[in-house]
């Protein structure tokens, strides 16, 4: 297998955060049958963690290793007791790693691009500028001011629903000590 960039092995790293150890090397250490129970738990996950217990007899660098090499795999993490192995599979790989993800691919590259918000043509923003086509800015919420009314005594704020309750907006504003 071909040595993966340092953006593939933290892809890989963020996607086996979450994955609960799968393979657990134990007392016997790294013998033929967990070699092959570990390569057929990479042919089903593609990317697994592996846990070793404490009484394994060997090193938890030896271990990751031996099992990477014992069974074809990536060696994309080792934390402490536990490492991520990774191995796509031949014919249907799950995890696309090395290729940017669609959403990824901007107008700028191939076209249009393939977002939507790519395809829409953007519009000028004038701040304050009033052109002679434009319409006055409407005041916007459901203030007194805005519909029309007065404002409520005791400087209480209103809402489209009427004054606001419970909020302490009736009180009037505190002093400071001087």
């Amino acid at each position: 297998m071909t040595e993966m960039s340092g953006k593939d092995r933290r892809a890989l790293r963020a996607l086996g955060h979450h994955l609960k150890p799968v393979v657990q090397v134990g007392q016997h250490g790294i013998t033929p049958a967990l070699i092959q129970a570990t390569e057929e738990a990479l042919a089903t996950h593609e990317l697994i963690k592996v846990r070793i217990l404490e009484g394994a007899p060997v090193d938890r660098k030896e271990a990751a290793t031996g099992l990477a090499e014992g069974t074809g795999a990536e060696l994309a993490q080792l934390l402490g007791r536990t490492f991520l192995l990774y191995k796509p599979h031949p014919e249907k790989p799950k995890l696309r790693i090395g290729t940017p993800p669609e959403a990824a691919l901007h107008g700028h590259v191939g076209g249009e691009g393939d977002r939507p918000a790519a395809r829409k043509p953007r519009r000028a923003i004038t701040q304050g500028a009033e052109d002679e086509g434009a319409k006055a800015p409407r005041a916007t919420g459901g203030g007194a001011k805005a519909a029309g009314r007065k404002a409520p005594e005791g400087g209480a704020k209103t809402g489209p629903k009427g004054p606001r309750r419970g909020t302490g907006a009736a009180l009037p504003p505190r002093r400071h000590r001087s």
